[in-house]
């Protein structure tokens, strides 16, 4: 029998590992015994002595490298989009490529999708909304593998033919339970960041297993100084699962791309709290019948500390002065005070419970209030808090029960719309979800636009996960997520309309998927004899495009290696008559690019065509000779395939 290096486990039996654990939690790691933790817990030190740079605070697992590599991997795919699956602005079936609604539908991976988005959507989102796999031991989990090929990934993960496999089941019982699921979110996580406005704002949510390692990986890629808060949400009331507590809680993870230009977040002002507490009513002046309430002048809490100038005497209707006792402040300097005064919002009240002191050192008779008016509190929003108990998950069954989608554990679509509405988001703001599972958020976007009049835009990506054929979503004739994700926005764009009836209002989607690159793959042709090698080059010169390319594909394509969005505005040219000529505008653009894939550019086109001072003129290499290259490069920038 050939010589075998013993195995741990060969010196520990299920029983000592398990009392090892209760002894040393932190030497195990992903259900792995981590012998260098276990020998520095018995005192050998001896590794961060002979490297002490190896010891530093962070978080490490099995895999890391590995994903940092997988969100530096080129894309090897592309977008295209799907026509006669989308709507129009106005509603009607998209069918011929004229689509322009500004709202993004994608199918396919996310990882793969969030790389091709990286040039043209770089610092134009407002707002990310995600709620990934929680990783509760029954979950899936991206299996992501950036060495094989493209087409061979494509057929794994379900996107080409249903015998791949999207996803993989991470249980528990896997020594990688928790490194698998941390591969998958952190190069997601870090192409995301680079989407965000300088002041956007991303918003993620996550259940007890994993909020603490999401919270570290999040502090690593958007900077600890970035995180605004984690949100403790209310999933559910009561239960009796579990065994010591039943879970009625999951969380939000709150970052900014750079806290310090992110807007203040702002909540609509209750209406209990108005009732309750806007009790007061103006009775003249130029605010005569407006609602108030009173706050005092002075705040116990308040002390010299913090202002050494905002301690003075205040004349009393009576003609006495009151001052706050000794050590203590009013909430406003003296001249900010007779500013208040002139302005009407000072108000006396007579006490004999008032904590202030008169002129002689006696308890003063008077206390001291400045009006709070409704008016201006309702239009400066109140500060949301970071509980929220107002959208239970079970307000999600019901509205997908209303819109016949079949689906389980979706996000309530109000709860979205809450977190939209506290960021300030506002007219052409673009949301991201790109784990869009039922479309919650599309749905967020749409009837947040109807109720407030103005168009946002979402793009939402969802992978093709095949359903099963038991499942109720197979029955009712859907195949994949992705399926009931477009289906979701379609019957809400049936249900929802503006309360402007003048507001031209975006009421379609673009349905775009991932697929192969139109451009010929470039390999590693390591290792390859010359005369091969010569043939492949000779492949690339006679065009650099698949043989089977589309003419569709491969423009939107062009769009996004040009820096332009999905949501450009593409026309014809219709002045040219020679050629079939797009013209591509965005408004993040100054330039256009002006697109022909003719196989031939005609003479007359050469001749008539013009082009702006930073106009792009972009054609087939093999459809336009030397000459007329140059005669066009005289008008503007010319660049062929």
């Amino acid at each position: 029998m050939a010589h075998e290096k013993l195995r741990p486990n060969y010196f520990f039996d299920e029983e000592k590992i398990a009392q090892l654990k209760q002894l040393a939690p932190e030497c195990f790691e992903d259900g792995k015994i981590n012998f260098e933790t276990l020998k520095q817990n018995l005192g050998d030190f001896s590794q961060n002595e002979e490297d002490p740079e190896l010891e530093h605070f962070g978080l490490f697992w099995p895999g890391k490298r590995d994903a940092l590599k997988a969100a530096a991997f080129p894309p090897e795919g592309t977008l295209e989009p799907v026509f006669g699956d989308g709507l129009k602005a106005d509603g009607t079936l998209d069918t011929d490529g004229t689509n322009n609604s500004k709202n993004i539908f994608i199918e396919g991976e996310n990882l793969e999708v969030l790389k091709l988005l990286q040039k043209s959507y770089a610092n134009k989102i407002k707002m990310i909304y995600i709620d990934p796999p929680y990783n509760t031991g029954n979950d899936f989990v991206y299996d992501d593998d950036f060495t094989e090929p493209l087409q061979e990934y494509l057929r794994r993960t379900g996107q080409v033919d249903e015998e791949g496999k999207a996803l993989t089941t991470n249980k528990k019982s896997d020594g990688r339970f928790h490194s698998k699921w941390l591969s998958m979110m952190y190069p997601r996580l870090r192409l995301a960041r680079n989407l965000l406005k300088e002041e956007g704002v991303i918003f993620i949510s996550i259940g007890q297993n994993e909020v603490a390692n999401l919270i570290l990986i999040c502090n690593e890629l958007f900077g600890e100084e970035n995180k605004i808060g984690i949100i403790s949400r209310l999933m559910k009331s009561g239960g009796n699962s579990g065994k010591f507590f039943s879970p009625n809680i999951e969380y939000i993870l709150v970052y900014a791309k750079n806290a310090e230009a992110a807007e203040p977040f702002r909540d609509e002002m209750d209406e209990a709290l108005i009732k309750k507490v806007y009790t007061q009513v103006q009775k003249d002046g130029p605010k005569q019948g407006e609602k108030y309430r009173l706050m005092g002048l002075y705040q116990a809490s308040l002390t010299m500390e913090r202002s050494r100038n905002a301690r003075y005497f205040i004349e009393c209707p009576d003609g006495s002065k009151a001052i706050p006792p000794e050590n203590k402040r009013w909430r406003v300097v003296e001249s900010s005070y007779f500013d208040m005064l002139k302005d009407g919002i000072i108000e006396f009240i007579k006490t004999g419970t008032s904590p202030l002191i008169d002129e002689k050192g006696h308890k003063s008779e008077w206390n001291v209030y400045t009006k709070i008016w409704l008016n201006d509190r309702v239009e400066e929003g109140r500060i949301p808090v970071d509980f929220i108990n107002k959208f239970e998950n079970r307000t999600s069954s019901k509205e997908l029960q209303d819109l016949n989608i079949p689906f389980e554990f979706a996000k309530p679509s109000e709860l979205i719309s809450y977190l939209i509405k506290i960021v300030g988001t506002t007219e052409n703001d673009i949301i991201l979800d790109f784990f869009a599972g039922s479309s919650s958020t599309a749905h967020a976007v749409l009837t947040s636009n109807a109720n407030e009049n103005i168009n946002r835009k979402f793009i939402t990506v969802q992978l093709p996960e095949i359903i099963e054929e038991r499942s109720p979503a197979y029955q009712q004739g859907f195949r994949n997520i992705a399926e009931i994700s477009k289906q979701r926005i379609k019957n809400v764009l049936e249900k929802v309309s503006p309360n402007n009836v003048n507001l031209v209002f975006d009421n379609g989607f673009k349905s775009i998927k991932l697929s192969l690159s139109n451009y010929k793959p470039w390999k590693n042709y390591q290792g390859t004899s010359i005369a091969d090698l010569e043939t492949k080059l000779a492949l690339f010169n006679e065009s650099p495009l698949r043989d089977d390319y589309t003419k569709d594909g491969l423009l939107t394509e062009i769009l996004l290696l040009e820096g332009f969005t999905l949501c450009s505005t593409i026309g014809k040219l219709n002045e040219i008559k020679t050629n079939g000529i797009k013209k591509i505008t965005s408004e993040y653009c100054e330039h256009s690019l002006l697109v022909c894939l003719d196989d031939k550019i005609e003479k007359e086109t050469i001749a008539t065509i013009q082009l702006g001072d930073d106009d792009v003129f972009i054609c087939l290499d093999s459809a336009i000779s030397t000459e007329d290259k140059l005669r066009l490069s005289d008008k503007g920038l010319i660049r062929t395939i």
